[in-house]
């Protein structure tokens, strides 16, 4: 998974689901400068409730 990419997605869709986030908290520790910046923004996105969380399960 490429965090640039995933961040068009939750920006475009508004939606960020619970294994993306797994995979933000498992990677942390390899991204750059510029990627932790967008995870700050995911998150700040998260909390004015732009991006919401979805939780369904996978079929």
């Amino acid at each position: 998974m490429n965090l640039g990419l995933l961040f068009l997605k939750v920006n475009t869709l508004g939606v960020i689901t619970l294994s993306e986030l797994d995979w933000i908290t498992n990677h942390q520790s390899e991204f750059s400068r510029l990627d932790m910046a967008l995870v700050i923004k995911i998150g700040r996105l998260m909390d004015s409730g732009v991006v919401e969380i979805d939780n369904r399960l996978p079929v």
